[in-house]
């Protein structure tokens, strides 16, 4: 089932791939924070956080500020891959799509 030939490939999940993730989750759990404040003008999520319009600003600017990293650094992860997806995307191609296979030429 994984390895289900009637899909395209796609990245594998790696160690750094998914502790980038968690940081991701981390900055959405930052903004929702951060932002729960600007709707309800007081802290809504927890109880003594933030209390203030500056703490929110910080909350909301800084998850924010993490999600972009994390993004960019699970983008640097899956980049890496590029060569064996190509690899597998070429495999796929031929199985499921034969009038569709790149020249050799072309392929590179």
């Amino acid at each position: 089932m994984l390895n289900n030939v009637t899909r395209p490939p796609r990245p594998r999940l790696t160690g750094p791939i998914l502790a980038y993730a968690l940081v991701d989750v981390f900055g959405l759990s930052c903004v929702g924070i951060g932002a729960s404040w600007f709707a309800a003008g007081k802290p809504a999520i927890l109880s003594n956080f933030p209390t203030s319009l500056a703490e929110a600003v910080a909350c909301t600017a800084g998850g924010a500020a993490v999600m972009i990293w994390a993004v960019a650094r699970i983008l640097r992860e899956i980049a890496k891959q590029a060569p064996e997806l190509q690899a597998r995307y070429d495999a796929y191609i031929a199985v499921q799509h034969p009038d569709k296979v790149r020249p050799k030429d072309e392929a590179q």
